[in-house]
């Protein structure tokens, strides 16, 4: 590069990227990698912070306050996800720094997936799979009945992008939708409940798609597991920690719930062992986003909310904080 080309603008990364994310952008930024400098993070952000413009994370990678203040020309943070539980927004909103997130990208991908598991742990397909699969069925007979899912009430708790699309979805199997959000939409006929321990008592299953805060934080608790019924199914694409998990697995154990379709944990990536066992849940491992087609799309809104802020243009996905 000749002394005359413009360089190209920097943008800051705390972990690596995907390879393939790396290999799209790396021609048109120049990414500043935290992880190539012997130095401690902090004395690293020092250094650099006056260049630093804008931050660019997944939800991997938390973004506290401490980092943040280490750099004062930060007006930008670019989210990879949805969820942004990992980035301290009261922070960004004191300082003036534009965030934005993966918009509805992953909308179709998770709200098929909560279907998926819905239909698995009412069905029991894993477990009958498992079943054939180990040569019982020629031995013990039939797999025992499951239920179906036609017609169930279904609590959707966060009718955001997500829980909409999972709510339409569920319209074509006649289940009548009712739901628990931060304010009544005006948009929907959905039964509106202000409580969610209200919603789970007059659901047979609920769907758990909202954002993770403060105040969600375990909003699936024990009175709301025993409100909805030994019969109940949860099933939670949203965050672990919206669900209480070490009463879930009381809950499941003592049969006060009738199962759970689990792609999101506490710990990620630890799941309590007791969960292996059970055939009336089902387990995955965050992957609800996992599919070539939404990361080709986090792709391009990635770059697309990245050449908006260099060229001074409205950002593609910010979100109001």
């Amino acid at each position: 590069m000749s002394p005359s080309t413009p360089q190209p603008p920097e943008v800051l990364l705390l972990r690596p990227l995907l390879p393939s994310f790396d290999a799209a952008l790396s021609g048109k930024f120049r990414f500043v990698k935290t992880w190539e400098s012997p130095l401690p993070l902090h004395d690293y952000l020092a250094q650099r912070a006056a260049s630093i413009r804008v931050l660019l994370c997944s939800s991997l990678q938390p973004v506290p306050p401490d980092v943040i203040d280490r750099l004062p020309a930060l007006k930008l943070i670019v989210g990879s996800s949805v969820g942004l539980d990992h980035i301290d927004l009261a922070a960004c909103r004191r300082l003036g720094i534009a965030v934005t997130n993966a918009g509805s990208v992953f909308t179709d991908d998770t709200a098929d997936y909560a279907v998926g598991l819905l239909i698995d742990v009412l069905r029991h397909i894993s477990a009958s799979d498992r079943y054939v699969r180990q040569g019982f069925w020629p031995l013990m007979g039939d797999y025992p009945f499951s239920s179906k899912l036609s017609g169930k009430r279904v609590g959707i708790v966060g009718l955001g992008s997500i829980g909409s699309a999972i709510a339409k979805r569920l319209e074509a199997f006649g289940c009548p939708i009712l739901y628990h959000s931060r304010t009544m939409k005006q948009s929907v006929s959905y039964k509106y409940f202000a409580n969610v321990c209200d919603l789970a008592s007059e659901s047979d299953i609920l769907i758990i798609s909202c954002a993770l805060t403060d105040e969600t934080f375990h909003i699936i608790d024990k009175k709301v597991m025993l409100a909805l019924g030994k019969h109940g199914v949860i099933i939670n694409v949203g965050r672990g920690p919206l669900i209480d998990e070490k009463e879930l697995v009381k809950c499941l154990m003592q049969g006060e719930i009738g199962g759970a379709g689990l792609d999101v944990f506490e710990n990620e990536p630890v799941v309590p062992e007791e969960l292996f066992k059970m055939d009336n849940v089902v387990l995955s491992g965050h992957s609800a986003v996992l599919t070539p087609e939404s990361f080709h799309d986090l792709l391009e809104l990635i770059t697309a909310n990245l050449e908006a802020f260099f060229s001074n243009k409205p950002l593609a996905s910010p979100v109001a904080l």
